[in-house]
């Protein structure tokens, strides 16, 4: 079986770097974008199996990433986890709405980041 693919895509520096350390610990490839225009440019280098996206960014928010990549048949069967400082109903709806598998409030538990992310990539622990 081929090792999953992630790609995480935050503007803050030290959720990247913990983000990364996780995924790779936890065996995973890991690939970086720091905000929305290198999330596009890498979807599209990349047939990622999951990416963790942040909402707010300084230039494409994670929304419209999110939909961009909704649009593309070829990766349909990519699963998407909003990260998110953004938490209120409202907010966690439009999340779902652009695409979204999963949504997760930040501050999060890396133990329950792992769960999912392991469930959504059907490698149930």
């Amino acid at each position: 079986m081929k090792t999953p693919h992630i790609l995480i895509v935050d503007d803050e520096p030290n959720i990247v770097m913990s983000l990364e350390f996780l995924m790779r610990k936890n065996g995973y490839q890991v690939g970086i974008a720091r905000n929305g225009t290198e999330a596009l440019a890498a979807i599209d280098q990349t047939p990622y199996d999951l990416v963790l996206l942040d909402i707010m960014m300084p230039d494409v928010d994670g929304l419209q990433v999110c939909r961009q990549l909704r649009q593309r048949p070829d990766r349909a069967g990519t699963k998407v986890i909003f990260l998110s400082a953004k938490s209120r109903e409202a907010d966690v709806q439009k999340g779902y709405e652009a695409g979204a598998d999963l949504y997760i409030p930040k501050p999060f538990s890396t133990r329950q980041l792992m769960d999912k992310v392991r469930e959504l990539l059907g490698l149930a622990a």
